[in-house]
């Protein structure tokens, strides 16, 4: 085998994915490696391709989302298009998950704030018990 293809074991190895994430991708047509007969093969753009889903997911985009952006690489324009709507797309992502943070930040807040209130309660009342 050459260094241009990887089997789906070296894909799964590489990018600590199971073989069932590499076959879901495929059958959503993310993922197009060379088939010979049950054998995978995935080239160095199936490896790309990869790379930017598990990045995409990381963020928060969701997969029709990132085969939209996928499929903007192929317009002839030196992927303005795609890097534009990437970008859109990424501050859309980052306000939500802002947003998110920002409602994570006050829950804990609140949260240490009962636990506090519950601990000065649980020695108050063993206190009286003792007292």
């Amino acid at each position: 085998m050459t260094t241009d293809t990887m089997t789906i074991r070296e894909m799964c190895d590489a990018f600590e994915v199971t073989p069932r994430t590499l076959r879901f991708y495929e059958a959503k047509e993310l993922l197009s490696p060379i088939r010979e007969g049950q054998k995978r093969l995935f080239t160095k753009r199936d490896r790309a391709r990869l790379k930017l889903i598990l990045r995409g997911k990381r963020f928060g985009f969701s997969l029709e989302e990132i085969r939209q952006l996928l499929d903007l690489y192929h317009m002839d324009d030196t992927q303005v298009t795609q890097l534009s709507r990437t970008y859109d797309l990424a501050r859309k992502h980052l306000a939500e998950m802002e947003a998110q943070r920002a409602e994570l930040d006050q829950a804990i807040a609140e949260l240490k704030a009962q636990m506090e209130w519950g601990a000065e309660q649980i020695a108050r009342r063993q206190k009286q018990a003792a007292g």
